[in-house]
C-alpha cells in the first residue's frame, strides 16, 4: 500500500473560560470547530496549580445526544450521576459516560498539587443520540503502557496494533497518551478512513516541518502515516481517532442533537421531568 503522510489542517489553542461552579479551564474545541473535527465536539484542558481555580467543580447538570470521556493525567474526579453510579478516577485514568437519551451528573475535582487533563465530549450518531444511558471507568490496571522508540504509548481506549483497550460501543475511538523523548521522533500507521486529532497536553511537537505548541489542538489531513518530531523538551500528545458522522448538529449547552425541534423537545422535557428516560434514582 502507498503511505500517504498526514499533515496538519487546522490548529486551534482555544480561549481561557470558566464553567461549572467556578471552574478555570481552556476551552479548546467548541460549536465552532464542529465541522473540521467531526465528530469531536468539545475538548476542554485542565492544568492549574491553584485549588481555587477548579475545586468548585462542576453541581449536578444534564446531557443528552453525547459522550464525554475525562483523561486526569495528574489530580483526582468525583463522578455521580442519576444511573447511581458513584465513582472517582485519579492520576492516569478515564472516566466514560454516555449520556445518549439522557443522564444528570456531576463532577467533583479535589485539590491535588497540579490538576492535569483533559475532557472530550464524542458525537453519537443519529441512529444512537437515545440509547441508554451508561458509566464506566478506565483504571490504570486496564490501561496498557507500551515502549516506543521515543519512549511509550498509553493505550487509553481502542487498539494499538495487536494491543486491546477498551472499545466504544458506538463510534470507534482509539485514544493514546503518547509520551516523547526530547529530539525524537515516532511515526504512527493510521486508518485512512478515520478522523485523527492530536492535543498537545505537555511540550511542542513538530508535524511535517510545522510546530505545534502546548496546548494546542490540531486535525490532520486524510492518510495512512503520521510522523511526530519532539523538539528540545519531552513532549506528552493526546492522539484521538474516530469516525467522521457528516450530520447536522443542533447544540445547546450540555445537549447536542441533530435539529433544533430535537433541542426544544430535550430542553421541555428538563422542564417537565420525563428527560430521563431510564427508571433510576440518584445516590
Amino acid at each position: 500500500m502507498e503511505r500517504k503522510e498526514r499533515y496538519v489542517l487546522q490548529k486551534i489553542q482555544g480561549t481561557r473560560t470558566v464553567d461549572g461552579a467556578g471552574v478555570h479551564l481552556v476551552r479548546v474545541l467548541d460549536n465552532r470547530t464542529v465541522g473540521p473535527f467531526d465528530p469531536f465536539l468539545m475538548l476542554d484542558s485542565f492544568d492549574s496549580q491553584n485549588p481555587d481555580e477548579y475545586t468548585a467543580g462542576f453541581p449536578m447538570h444534564p446531557h443528552r445526544g453525547i459522550e464525554t470521556i475525562s483523561y486526569v493525567y495528574n489530580g483526582k474526579m468525583v463522578h455521580k450521576d442519576s444511573l447511581g453510579n458513584e465513582d472517582s478516577i485519579t492520576d492516569g485514568e478515564v472516566q466514560w459516560m454516555t449520556a445518549g437519551s439522557g443522564i444528570l451528573h456531576e463532577e467533583q475535582v479535589p485539590a491535588v498539587k497540579n490538576l492535569l487533563g483533559v475532557q472530550l465530549w464524542l458525537n453519537l450518531p443519529a441512529a444512537d443520540k437515545m440509547a441508554p444511558p451508561m458509566y464506566h471507568s478506565i483504571k490504570r490496571a486496564d490501561i496498557q503502557e507500551i515502549p516506543l522508540p521515543c519512549g511509550k504509548l498509553r493505550l487509553l481506549a481502542g487498539s494499538y496494533h495487536e494491543h486491546q483497550g477498551y472499545q466504544s460501543r458506538y463510534l470507534p475511538l482509539d485514544y493514546y497518551d503518547i509520551h516523547m523523548n526530547p529530539h525524537t521522533t515516532v511515526t504512527l500507521d493510521t486508518d485512512a478512513n478515520r478522523s485523527v486529532i492530536l492535543f498537545t497536553l505537555v511540550g511542542n511537537i513538530c508535524i511535517g516541518g510545522e510546530t505545534i505548541p502546548e496546548k494546542t489542538a490540531v486535525t490532520l489531513s486524510a492518510g495512512n502515516t503520521l510522523t511526530l518530531d519532539s523538539e528540545e523538551g519531552p513532549a506528552q500528545i493526546l492522539y484521538m481517532s474516530s469516525t467522521a458522522i457528516h450530520e447536522p448538529v443542533a447544540w445547546g449547552g450540555p445537549i447536542v442533537m441533530n435539529t433544533q425541534d430535537e433541542l426544544k423537545k430535550a430542553f421541555s422535557e428538563l422542564k417537565n421531568n420525563t428527560f430521563l428516560k431510564e427508571k433510576t434514582t440518584y445516590k
